[in-house]
């Protein structure tokens, strides 16, 4: 999986790219995350990306021309994403990173800042992401969400696969609760049934858990898992 990301910000993502797992994976090869500056596109003295937004308004707009002249630097693999991170996308959820995951070899991903980006810059798009109803500085942490979920999808990355299948959001249901050692802290005891050995006890509670805590937390979620239910019904 490739990545090539634009922004004004490169420096950014050092850290985030070179911790953990993801880290782990961009050594081994599975996938690899690539920077383009607009800035570096620019052809006046002063580098300007930004301008004033026709028809007045506050703040200043990212101009069209270096984003344009960065994107077509770029070589085009077959299956080619390109994503502009904006307030105005379809939100982000486990759906989403994994068709990215499996359905794309490259994802060009376009980080705004100031007010946003001259209109024009859609034309470059073939999705618009956000990860909510909420506004950040800049495109570059909702990067960071993509690049990170995405890459721990790719095969590899993670382990034991079947961690990744018994997750929150996978099959429209939160995670069970988890336990480790000690047996008991304080006055908290890790439920009996964990504790017995008893494999099929601990599937049937912990997919109780899960009813129950979607069911609580999130009954968008546990709406959806009842209609997909019916339908293989």
């Amino acid at each position: 999986m490739r990545f090539d990301i634009v922004t004004l910000f490169p420096d950014c993502f050092t850290s985030v790219l070179a911790s953990g797992l993801i880290g782990k994976a961009l050594a081994k090869n599975i996938a690899q995350v690539n920077f383009v500056n607009p800035r570096d596109f620019t052809t006046d003295k002063h580098r300007k990306v930004d301008d004033e937004p026709y028809g007045g308004g506050v703040g200043m707009l990212m101009k069209p021309e270096p984003i344009f002249a960065a994107v077509e630097s770029l070589p085009t693999l077959p299956r080619r994403e390109v994503i502009l991170m904006s307030p105005q996308g379809e939100t982000v959820n486990q759906s989403l990173l994994r068709e990215l995951a499996t359905n794309y070899d490259q994802l060009v991903i376009i980080c705004g800042h100031y007010e946003g980006v001259d209109e024009r810059v859609l034309h470059l798009v073939t999705r618009e992401v956000s990860l909510g109803d909420f506004i950040l500085t800049g495109g570059e942490i909702p990067a960071m969400t993509i690049i990170n979920g995405v890459i721990r999808l790719l095969p590899g990355t993670v382990g034991k696969v079947e961690s990744l299948q018994a997750e929150s959001f996978e099959h429209n249901l939160l995670d069970y609760p988890q336990y480790t050692r000690p047996a008991q802290f304080r006055e908290w005891r890790v439920p009996d049934v964990l504790l017995s050995g008893n494999h099929a006890a601990i599937a049937k509670w912990r997919f109780e858990q899960q009813l129950a805590r979607t069911r609580q937390r999130r009954p968008d979620l546990l709406k959806a898992w009842e209609e997909e239910r019916r339908k293989k019904e």
